[in-house]
């Protein structure tokens, strides 16, 4: 009997233990209700409450998730699309996400279809589809501020598929399409244009180039030609002087003069020209030809007789 008794007070020590023992995780915060009546808030550790008269409610301080389903949602342009969310929050009150409302998961996920409803609407499909970011940040500000009072702050809350109806969707692709298709026919005509213009600069500056080289081809023969003829020029001039100097130092007579004059001509009569062109001064020159004919001629047999009577 006094077995069955001690067994028993075990038993209660026991279940009092297991009921006034509580161990509260790094991540949670607990709140100790007595009677009815809320007491304390306790943090992490190793917690005494009092079996049967206090209770401990276990508050998940970490960063949740709550999976918005997808909904069909009209935007401003009359299309129904199909959207699809996810919202993250943590709880910043232990104290008021309990007391305050009730069932915050379902009241979050109510009120996140609700504006998601209300900020799809105020865009059109194109701005629908281009501005999630938009949306996100819009709709995270509102969620925030509707679960302030809740004790609760909504991190972030993201647009995971934005599906248009299948028309809608077909008529986009043909949309792309030929966008694109006008896109690939301007490159291209961009491109043909861009290198006909590099073909004609190419072209032009070719032609520039070598006009510019005929050019300097042409001066540089010109100088050349020009070296060469002053050269020439210097020379003869050199020659001239130098013969005009010899023939001063010689002091040659007149006969000498019609001599090389008729050597001269004799060059000039041996060519093949039909017609010859002699001096103006004719009268110079037959008198010259007389001399050279009384040089040669010798003394005449009267000139001789004459001297003879003479000397008798």
């Amino acid at each position: 009997m006094m077995y069955l008794v001690y067994l028993l007070l075990f038993l209660f020590v026991i279940v009092l233990a297991s009921k006034g023992i509580k161990i509260v995780r790094p991540y949670e915060h607990g709140l100790i209700e007595r009677l009815g009546r809320f007491q304390r808030e306790v943090e992490s550790g190793l917690r005494f409450i009092i079996p049967f008269i206090e209770r401990m409610i276990k508050i998940d301080m970490r960063e949740k998730v709550i999976d918005v389903p997808p909904q069909e949602v009209i935007t401003r342009d009359n299309v129904v699309v199909t959207v699809d969310a996810v919202v993250y929050y943590a709880v910043t009150d232990a104290f008021r996400v309990i007391y305050n409302v009730k069932r915050f998961q379902f009241a979050a996920l109510k009120l996140a279809q609700t504006n998601l409803r209300n900020v799809i609407g105020e865009l059109e499909l194109d701005q629908t589809l281009t501005s999630r970011e938009r949306i996100n940040t819009k709709l995270r500000d509102v969620l925030d501020e509707a679960t302030d009072p809740w004790g609760v702050k909504v991190t972030r809350v993201e647009i995971k598929k934005i599906d248009p109806p299948k028309d809608i969707t077909d008529a986009m692709s043909m949309q792309m399409k030929a966008e694109r298709t006008k896109r690939a026919a301007i490159l291209e005509a961009e491109g043909i244009k861009q290198s006909a213009i590099l073909q004609a600069e190419g072209k032009k500056q070719a032609a520039i180039l070598e006009a510019e080289g005929k050019a300097e081809a042409v001066k540089k023969v010109a100088d050349a030609e020009k070296y060469k003829l002053s050269v020439e020029a210097e020379g003869q001039a050199a020659a001239i002087l130098r013969v005009f100097d010899s023939i001063h130092a010689g002091k040659p007579t007149n006969d000498l003069i019609a001599i090389r004059y008729l050597e001269a001509l004799k060059s000039i009569a041996n060519g093949r020209a039909t017609k010859i062109f002699l001096p103006m001064e004719t009268s110079s020159l037959l008198a010259s030809i007389g001399a050279l004919k009384d040089l040669f001629a010798g003394p005449s047999p009267d000139t001789g007789s004459s001297e003879e009577k003479s000397e008798e």
